[in-house]
């Protein structure tokens, strides 16, 4: 099951499109704007060549000078690119959808967040509205929106799918970002939060 047709409108000419991992922000984006030039950053090749030289965001839009749309996914992992960006716009050359999953990321890194210039839209998990005859409420409170969850049949599939979930956003996320420095007792509190909530 796929939920391209998610309740948000592109905003204005450029926009950032912020959210947590798996809510469908890619996929969004390339719905919106199939014939837009994709600048991936989850890709290695291209975060390794982008971190050791942002002008070549330049070079690869003035290559592809045709399509005017631009995506940068994941931004967050080279914020250098958004000064690039601010020039590109002043240029009025491209317009320019930015995604992420760690707006603290960019804040925190003092990132060009193109004030002004571009819209800041959030996509969050599956709302009700969005699953219409697949939504019901017990397996909402036990499993959440993501709408990954949705595609998996068993319980214990969404279990197991929510638990590296978990797994991956504290490694990357709290760990990563130093935001909790004991992470043992950090995991109980989860386990503890995650109790109540589905209670």
């Amino acid at each position: 099951m796929e939920f391209t047709a998610r309740f948000i409108q592109p905003a204005g000419e450029h926009f950032f499109l912020l959210g947590p991992r798996g809510t469908g922000k890619t996929l969004w984006t390339r719905e919106q704007f199939p014939e837009a030039l994709v600048v991936d950053l989850l890709d290695p090749a291209t975060h390794r060549e982008l971190l050791a030289r942002p002008e070549r965001l330049a070079e690869l839009t003035e290559g592809n000078a045709r399509r005017k749309q631009v995506i940068i996914d994941e931004v967050q992992k080279a914020p250098a690119l958004l000064d690039l960006v601010q020039q590109q716009i002043q240029q009025k050359k491209f317009k320019f959808a930015l995604t992420g999953s760690s707006a603290r990321k960019l804040k925190r890194g003092a990132a060009n967040l193109l004030a002004g210039r571009a819209f800041l839209l959030n996509l969050f998990p599956l709302t009700h509205l969005e699953l219409g005859a697949d939504f019901n409420l017990q397996d909402y409170l036990a499993f959440g929106g993501l709408p990954d969850i949705y595609n998996v049949k068993s319980d214990a599939d969404r279990r197991r799918l929510l638990k590296a979930y978990a797994q991956t956003y504290l490694k990357e996320e709290i760990m990563a970002e130093q935001i909790v420095r004991n992470l043992p007792p950090f995991r109980r509190f989860l386990d503890v939060v995650g109790t109540h909530s589905g209670e």
